[in-house]
């Protein structure tokens, strides 16, 4: 099991990530050469997936949303 220190996830956070996903292995986190947390990679089967909730009863009626979000919240800030 790879262990890691709290700066070294910090300076390079995707790559560790990326490394945890790639490695099926956790990832320990150390805190001053304790382990504090682990880093696990994530399983489709964990959750629902994006394509299970395209397929709930309804979704295809919703309307398509053609509004930039951040542009009517900036226009209602005002």
């Amino acid at each position: 099991m790879k262990t890691l220190s709290i700066r070294e996830l910090h300076a390079h956070t995707g790559k560790w990530v990326r490394e945890a996903a790639a490695s099926r292995e956790p990832l320990i986190v150390l805190d001053r050469g304790r382990p504090t947390a682990r880093l696990l990679p994530f399983a489709e089967d964990d959750s629902k997936s994006f394509a299970m909730r395209r397929s709930v009863k309804g979704f295809d009626q919703l309307p398509e949303i053609t509004v930039d979000s951040g542009a009517f919240l900036e226009e209602d800030r005002k």
